[in-house]
């Protein structure tokens, strides 16, 4: 399947683009479609956001149909890429020191103990989108995000910047 298909703007507007909304500290929140350039909005509540984002989205793609530009995939129906396992990663020589150092602490190589505080950390962001996922179908992400607040607040110093990340499909 190539990364782009059809010329129907109903095919694309149901597909699961990813979205991404970020609340801003003094209130209201950002959010885009991962997938379409540019496709973004504000709004002062979540509920707002969402709605606006769908018209955003629905403007995107009818401009992109008619002007004849490719509209790509959502990224989880894009063809899966092979990979070799091998990265090259340049770092500063005093965190390759104190990785080298607790790899030998550890008792592993340094590529061991790197894939496992790579692993720890996807885990941890994966268990945050799964705990987000649920809350969302939950009857309380209706009425606000507040169970959504009190989670992430347990992790606010670990996340930089919090986003949401919702499937398309799991909202519907």
């Amino acid at each position: 399947m190539k990364n782009t298909v059809k010329n129907d703007i109903e095919y694309y507007i149901k597909l699961p683009y990813t979205i991404e909304i970020v609340p801003y500290a003094d209130g209201g929140y950002f959010g885009r479609i991962k997938e379409l350039e540019g496709c973004m909005t504000e709004g002062n509540t979540l509920e707002e956001v969402l709605e606006l984002l769908e018209d955003a989205k629905r403007a995107w793609l009818e401009t992109a149909l008619e002007d004849g530009i490719e509209i790509p995939l959502p990224e989880s129906m894009r063809e899966e890429k092979e990979y070799s396992g091998k990265i090259l990663l340049r770092l500063p020589k005093s965190l390759h020191k104190k990785l080298v150092e607790s790899a030998q602490k550890e008792g592993v190589s340094v590529n061991a103990y790197i894939v496992s505080l790579l692993s720890e950390r996807n885990a941890e962001k994966e268990l945050l989108r799964i705990i987000n996922k649920k809350l969302e179908k939950s009857s309380d992400y209706h009425k606000g995000i507040g169970k959504q607040e009190m989670l992430y607040g347990e992790y606010e110093t670990k996340l930089p910047k919090m986003i949401f990340v919702i499937s398309s499909i799991a909202r519907k």
